[in-house]
């Protein structure tokens, strides 16, 4: 019978039931069936022993008294043979005594070597397929976790900002992985009031999206009670905490602004302390509070601010200032807080400079550690004024016949691999817009590289010429346009002469606008005298682009 290894479960001498005699091995050399199974565990000493035996073991010269050596003896087994692969045991030929009663010979012994040095590898392989197929259904479910985790993300998140006259909402949201623990949502209250929540589940994977769908679904009903904010954490806390997993909680900084007159209430349950930047300076928004879910009947300190014209309040993660770069140092707090004493006021790019300084930080290599969440809240230097930023390409409204709704507006600094940050916030951006993911990633790439022409040849890289970028819907297409400050007309892009760039008779430049045009089914380079426009229009349905010849 044969005892085969399992490095995580004991070793089994699997029962066998024949109904007629084994073969022999060699003239009178036929064992006896073993019924009983027995088990050997992979730590016993026996295990070790086996590996150094160079040759069939009798277990009756067996010098070891361990529990593995009594299983095989009182299972009638006097005969042990080794499989050995590459220095690691990978299982026994178990024999009982000879039906002849006599002593196994040496041709037995030599048999039995040359047929184990035969079939361990064999049992390496089945093994090593095992494994694979387990760890393939490992795979599978972890995959089915995060599509189910991805999607209660995906529906709780707010699909837009609130419209709030006079004051200017932006918020960013990436996750390490394909879900993430972090959390932002704004509650609208009675008074014209709003609540504004950002929060960080510690854990990532399913069970972290379903403690951030509680612990969301529990604050707003607990806003709608018209509590203050101190309150409002408190009967979070104390209905999260019966039913939260054990070691896990959520930090949560919760806030109500009264957008008519600037003031600001706010309650922190142990999340990182957002900054609110006035013409003073940056300070804190300094508040006292346990996480939710830690203990039951926490107290919560409460305090309030009034947000003048100009001032602004950055709401953020832990991902953010706990990124590393390749020398092991941190964004940091003091970095965050330097940064933002230095933007200037009314700054409407401002989650877009910091994830500019981030990456410049971190280097283009960073694999993100931990989910990035990022929401500003700005109240205009003068009311209702929604005029856009010195020095940035105009917003204007999408060309054309077609009745297009704008979708998000944003811009990166000119600087080398700022591309991957415009695609990164383009990609949060088109989140709720159904589109079908090839035509997704062929749009990327084109707006990837529309961003890096307006980069390099518009913007000269000067980073005070920021790049826009704006994105519109229509029912039945999707526009991004890129703007920078080059005025000339970029000329039709014609198709490439292969053979004459390969040949060095033409400059390999010149591939750019080609790329883009093939992968868009429309392309549209405008000028008003001070800016070049490209527009980058494809459909919404799932189809090949029209000019598609990649």
């Amino acid at each position: 019978m044969t005892t085969l290894l399992n490095t995580v479960n004991p070793l089994r001498l699997w029962r066998r039931n024949e109904q007629a005699a084994p073969r022999k091995l060699a003239r009178g050399a036929a064992s006896r069936v073993i019924s009983p199974g027995v088990d050997i565990a992979p730590d016993d000493p026996l295990i070790a022993y086996l590996v150094g035996a160079p040759e069939p073991v009798e277990t009756s010269l067996l010098h070891l008294d361990t529990p593995g050596v009594r299983a095989l003896k009182e299972a009638g087994v006097t005969l042990i043979i080794p499989l050995v692969s590459q220095g690691e045991l990978m299982g026994l030929l178990n024999l009982g005594p000879r039906l002849s009663e006599q002593e196994y010979s040496r041709d037995d012994r030599r048999l039995l070597s040359d047929l184990a040095t035969q079939a361990a590898p064999a049992v390496r392989v089945a093994q090593l397929v095992r494994e694979q197929k387990s760890q393939e259904r490992e795979r599978e479910r972890i995959e089915q976790e995060l599509r189910i985790a991805r999607i209660i993300q995906q529906t709780l998140l707010p699909k837009e900002l609130p419209d709030l006259p006079g004051w200017r909402l932006n918020a960013y949201y990436q996750p390490a992985r394909a879900v993430g623990g972090d959390f932002y949502d704004f509650i609208t209250l009675d008074g014209g009031q709003i609540a504004m929540v950002i929060g960080d589940v510690t854990d990532k994977g399913v069970p972290a999206a379903l403690v951030m769908a509680t612990t969301r679904s529990i604050l707003r009903s607990a806003a709608q009670s018209q509590a203050s904010p101190g309150e409002v954490l408190e009967r979070a806390n104390d209905l999260l905490h019966p039913d939260i997993p054990q070691r896990m909680f959520v930090t949560c900084f919760y806030a109500e602004l009264d957008p008519q007159t600037g003031r600001l209430r706010y309650a922190n349950a142990g999340h990182d302390l957002p900054y609110h930047r006035s013409q003073t300076g940056v300070s804190e928004l300094r508040a006292t509070g346990m996480p939710l879910g830690l203990m039951p009947g926490m107290r919560y300190e409460e305090k309030e601010t009034t947000l003048g014209a100009g001032d602004s309040v950055l709401f953020y993660s832990d991902g953010l200032v706990e990124a590393h770069n390749s020398e092991r140092e941190m964004f940091s707090f003091g970095r965050l807080m330097g940064f933002l004493g230095e933007s200037p006021s009314g700054d409407s790019s401002l989650v877009q400079r910091i994830l500019a300084e981030l990456v410049s930080f971190t280097g283009a290599g960073w694999e993100q550690e931990d989910d990035v969440t990022l929401v500003t809240l700005e109240r205009a230097a003068r009311p209702h004024d929604d005029a856009s930023l010195a020095g940035s390409p105009p917003v204007s409204r999408a060309a054309g016949d077609e009745r297009w709704s704008p979708v998000d507006t944003f811009t990166v600094p000119s600087a080398p691999g700022n591309e991957r940050l415009a695609i990164s916030l383009l990609e949060n951006a088109l989140r709720d817009i159904k589109l079908p993911p090839r035509r997704l990633e062929r749009l990327k790439t084109a707006v990837a590289e529309a961003t890096m022409n307006a980069m390099e040849h518009g913007n000269r890289y000067r980073a005070e010429m920021p790049v826009a970028i704006e994105a519109f819907s229509a029912p039945e297409r999707l526009m991004v346009r890129i703007s920078d400050y080059g005025a000339q007309l970029v000329p039709e892009p014609e198709t490439p002469n292969i053979e004459a760039k390969l040949a060095e008779e033409q400059t390999p430049r010149g591939w750019g606008l080609f790329l883009i045009k093939s992968l868009v089914d429309e392309m549209r380079v405008t000028s008003d005298g001070t800016h070049h426009i490209v527009e980058l229009i494809v459909s919404r349905e799932d189809k090949e682009p029209t000019n598609a010849s990649l």
